[in-house]
C-alpha cells in the first residue's frame, strides 16, 4: 500500500516522500542521517517518520478494521489506501490561541435568534453588519469583525437570510390524523405485493392553472460564467388543468385528463377511463380531501363499479349520499372493487404525484415559452410518453406513516 501511494501520479508529494521514508526504513533501525542524504530529507524528519512508522504498525490493524466497517461505497483498496494517508497525515497541532472566549461565542449566538427589532433594528431579519454593530454596542467582543462574526454563524450553522416557507398542519383529531397517514403510507410500502395481488395503488390529483406563457423575446443561451438568460415579459394564452393517475408500483402514467376546468364530473370520467385499463383489477386511489374527491357523481359510479345494489339515499337529505361524511365512509370502504385512501389535510406532500408534478414542472414548464395553449398541451402529452418510456421507476418511499416525537 505505501508503494502504491508513493507512485501514484495524484499522491500529495509530501505524503509520497513520508511513504519512500517508510518504505527506505523497511522496519529496522536505519542509519538517520545517512536516509537523509538518499531521501533528501532532514535527519529529524527521518527520526521522526520511524517512530510514527512503529506507531503506526501497532496501529493498523485496528484502525483497518475500523475503517472497513464505515459506510459507504468504496473498495477495500481504496479504504486501505486511506488509511495509510490518515496514519501518515500532521499529528493535530495546538494553534494559536483562541482570541474569543467560549461565553463571548455563546452571547453572538444567542443575539442571532433574537429578533432585530428587540434592539433597534427595523429589519425583518439580521445582516452580518447589522449583527456585529449591535455586538460592539453591547460590548460583548469589542473589535471583532463582520467576517469573524460570519465565521461565528457559519460554525453553528445559522443563515439569517434564509427562509424556508412553512405550513402549520391544521390537525384537528392528532389520532385520526396518524390513522390517515398510516393508511396512505401502508399502501406505498405494500403497493408492490399488492399489485401482485390483482390490486393497483393509483396517486391522482389535480394540477390547474399551467399556463401557455410565451417570453415576448427569446432566451439567450448560457454560456462560460454565464446562466441561461430568459425573457422576464411574456403574453398568456390561457391555462389547462391536468389531472394524472400516477401508478406506485410501475412509476408510470396510466391516464391522464388534460382541458380548461376540473368539474366532479370530469374527475370521475378520469377514474373511469383509469379503471377501465385493467376492468379485472381492484384499484386503490389515494387523493386528497378536494370536494370533487367526493362528489355525488363519484360515489355513484364507484357503486355501478363495485356492483352495490343498495339504496344511495339523496344527495342533502339521507343516506349515503346525504353529506361528505357519509360519502367519504362509501368511498373508503376497502371491501369495494374501487375505493379511496385520503391524505390528511394540509399534507399534500403524502401524495405521490405531487411529487411527480414537482417533475414535469422543471423539465418542460418552468422555463417553456409557449405560442398557444396546443402548443402547451402538445408540450404535455409528449412529454408523458416520453416519461413513461425512459424516466418511469417507483418512488423510493421511506415513510411509515409513525409520528415522531421527542
Amino acid at each position: 500500500m505505501l508503494l502504491e501511494l508513493s507512485t501514484r501520479h495524484s499522491t500529495n508529494q509530501r505524503l509520497a516522500k513520508r511513504c519512500r521514508i517508510l518504505l527506505a526504513l523497511n522496519g529496522k533501525a536505519p542509519n538517520f542521517r545517512q536516509l537523509a542524504a538518499e531521501t533528501g530529507c532532514d535527519h529529524k524528519t527521518v527520526k521522526t517518520w520511524y517512530l510514527r512508522g512503529v506507531q503506526a504498525n501497532e496501529q493498523w490493524a485496528e484502525l483497518l478494521e475500523n475503517l472497513l466497517k464505515e459506510p459507504g461505497h468504496a473498495g477495500k483498496a481504496l479504504r486501505k489506501r486511506r488509511l495509510a494517508a490518515r496514519l501518515l497525515d500532521d499529528l493535530p497541532r495546538s494553534g494559536a490561541p483562541p482570541t474569543y472566549t467560549p461565553e463571548q461565542y455563546t452571547q453572538i449566538i444567542a443575539l442571532a435568534l433574537t429578533s432585530p427589532e428587540e434592539h433597534g433594528i427595523i429589519a425583518t431579519h439580521w445582516s452580518s453588519r447589522e449583527l456585529t454593530d449591535v455586538v460592539h454596542q453591547k460590548g460583548i467582543a469589542k473589535g471583532i469583525s463582520i467576517r469573524q462574526v460570519q465565521r461565528f454563524l457559519e460554525e453553528a450553522d445559522l443563515k439569517p437570510h434564509k427562509i424556508k416557507y412553512w405550513l402549520n398542519p391544521k390537525i384537528d383529531d392528532p389520532g385520526e390524523y396518524e390513522r390517515q397517514a398510516k393508511a396512505v403510507c401502508d399502501c406505498y410500502l405494500q403497493a408492490q405485493e399488492l399489485r401482485d395481488q390483482g390490486v393497483r395503488v393509483v396517486s391522482t390529483d389535480e394540477k390547474t392553472g399551467i399556463q401557455a406563457l410565451e417570453r415576448i423575446a427569446p432566451a439567450k443561451p448560457m454560456s462560460p460564467g454565464s446562466p441561461e438568460r430568459i425573457e422576464f415579459e411574456y403574453r398568456r394564452h390561457g391555462t389547462r388543468c391536468l389531472i394524472p393517475s400516477f401508478d406506485v408500483a410501475s412509476g408510470k402514467i396510466i391516464r391522464y385528463h388534460l382541458d380548461q376546468q376540473r368539474t366532479a364530473e370530469d374527475f370521475a370520467n378520469h377514474i373511469i377511463q383509469t379503471v377501465e385499463t385493467s376492468p379485472s383489477d381492484k384499484w386503490i386511489f389515494i387523493a386528497d380531501q378536494l370536494n370533487t374527491h367526493k362528489s355525488e357523481e363519484l360515489v355513484r359510479l364507484i357503486a355501478e363499479l363495485s356492483g352495490f345494489a343498495g339504496d344511495l339515499g339523496e344527495k342533502g337529505k339521507s343516506g349515503i349520499l346525504k353529506n361528505v361524511a357519509s360519502r367519504t365512509d362509501f368511498l373508503s370502504n376497502r371491501e369495494h372493487r374501487v375505493c379511496f385512501v385520503y391524505t390528511p389535510k394540509h399534507c399534500s406532500w403524502l401524495n405521490q404525484v405531487e411529487i411527480w408534478f414537482g417533475i414535469l414542472a422543471r423539465k418542460i414548464l418552468k422555463r417553456a415559452s409557449f405560442a398557444s395553449l396546443a402548443e402547451l398541451e402538445s408540450r404535455i402529452h409528449r412529454f408523458i410518453d416520453f416519461f413513461n418510456r425512459t424516466m418511469a421507476r417507483p418512488f423510493k418511499w421511506t415513510c411509515t406513516g409513525a409520528p415522531l416525537r421527542a
